[in-house]
């Protein structure tokens, strides 16, 4: 089923991104190759493991833009072409298809590392909060040094 929220973009205002995400939902349910996990490592760090049985460093590629991250993989040509004089492939179950998968990221959400290691490739993520953004507290003055202000200020 799809939505319409064309009578929402007449009342709002920078939602756009919010709406194109609840209509890409649809799209990404039906998407299930390579299986992942998103594991919460602590209140500001993540991993992120895909499934990439088959592929080389080489073969993947991770790009991380704005709020996006996008991981790809595609076997070499030459891999897919190499012909084997010793084995012959009777059924293959390990799929070497090319993938795309895209995660959006949260605000501050960044990308500090990825490693391959028995067929996982595991990305990780850290949320870094600019000074400028966390809560900071406000010292409350007792009232002397705003009227010394108004007075000079008046004076």
């Amino acid at each position: 089923m799809r939505y319409d929220f064309s009578p929402l973009f007449r009342s709002t205002v920078g939602f756009d991104r919010l709406f194109n995400m609840i209509g890409d939902l649809e799209n990404e349910q039906t998407q299930s190759y390579p299986p992942y996990n998103i594991e919460k490592l602590s209140d500001d760090a993540y991993r992120i493991t895909i499934a990439v049985a088959g592929f080389k460093i080489q073969d993947l590629e991770i790009e991380a833009q704005e709020n996006q991250l996008l991981v790809s993989g595609r076997v070499g040509e030459e891999r897919n072409n190499e012909p084997s004089v010793e084995t012959t492939v009777v059924y293959r179950g390990i799929a070497e298809r090319a993938f795309e998968r895209r995660f959006s990221l949260a605000d501050h959400v960044k990308v500090t590392g990825a490693d391959l290691s028995d067929g996982l490739l595991h990305i990780e993520l850290e949320r870094e909060i600019p000074e400028c953004l966390k809560p900071r507290q406000i010292p409350i003055g007792n009232g002397v040094q705003g009227q010394k202000k108004l007075k000079t200020k008046a004076a």
